[in-house]
């Protein structure tokens, strides 16, 4: 009866709403079965988990081509790369592409897809905020809202590593999510078990929870698992941004706003969509 008792303990103290960034497991990326299952998510063509379709990547790229942010023989570097949808396809186009990702998984995933295609894609599995490139990019891409993830210090830390990492007048190529993106999802509870699935590979009971900080553009995923060995708690943050806290960001890092869009495809910016999407250059 001890471990029931411990088990409802545990619960009870992650259904408490945390304070801002308060953070989960720290081993989600270096998950054996967690990382199979996001490399599994960002191949699948049926929905846009993990990665965008296969589609509105192709449709990325054309844009960024012809609106001239990016060009053949650039010099290029992929942060969050995951298995190399992006990079390859870069290379493809005529770019130097140095690809980085914390999850083995996928940076080995990459790795034999351009040994495949016969591409030279650099690929590092590294921590983005250990990386110490300077002066080396014309470009950097960071898509698919990872600058939502952090918290306001980390943030600072990659915009700055960033900068570093972009030669005079280099760009850096993004998009963020909005409030209206959220909004839309709405606050959703749900649980569910399961013999085997995205978060264990035996029998599992998988606790979700939102938490909205409204005041703060601040969203919480947090997904309470409950296994045979005992119980974890996996959270994802997401800080929404508008355009002016955009620009105040930008400048605050030193890069100037150059151009803005819906989303990277192209869209026209409304002010009212799901995403932003950037192109920031360095200032001189």
């Amino acid at each position: 009866m001890q471990i029931y008792k411990e088990t409802l303990d545990i619960i009870n103290r992650y259904s408490k709403k945390p304070e801002p960034f308060e953070p989960g497991e720290k081993t989600f990326w270096d998950d054996p079965h967690i990382s199979r299952s996001m490399l599994e998510a960002h191949l699948s063509q049926n929905h846009d988990a993990a990665s965008r379709k296969v589609e509105t990547i192709d449709r990325t790229i054309d844009n960024l081509f012809k609106a001239g942010a990016l060009k053949p023989g650039m010099r290029l570097l992929d942060l969050g790369c995951g298995p190399g949808l992006y990079a390859q396809r870069l290379a493809m186009a005529g770019m130097e592409v140095v690809g980085v990702d914390i999850s083995e998984h996928s940076i080995g995933y990459a790795r034999a897809a351009a040994e495949e295609l016969n591409l030279p894609v650099e690929y590092h599995c590294v921590n983005f905020f250990d990386l110490e490139f300077q002066n080396e990019f014309d470009a950097v891409i960071q898509v698919y809202g990872e600058l939502n993830t952090f918290p306001e210090a980390l943030l600072v830390q990659l915009l700055a590593a960033v900068k570093k990492a972009l030669k005079k007048d280099g760009v850096f190529i993004f998009d963020v999510s909005t409030r209206k993106l959220r909004t839309q999802n709405k606050i959703q509870n749900n649980w569910y078990y399961s013999d085997q699935g995205f978060w264990r590979p035996g029998r599992h009971l998988v606790l979700e929870m939102c938490f909205d900080y409204p005041d703060r553009d601040l969203w919480l995923n947090q997904y309470i698992i409950i296994d045979e060995s005992g119980c974890k708690v996996y959270r994802n943050w997401f800080h929404d941004y508008s355009l002016e806290a955009v620009k105040e960001l930008l400048s605050k890092a030193g890069f100037k706003l150059k151009t803005v869009w819906n989303d990277l495809t192209g869209s026209v910016y409304t002010g009212d969509g799901e995403w932003i999407a950037v192109i920031a250059q360095k200032n001189s």
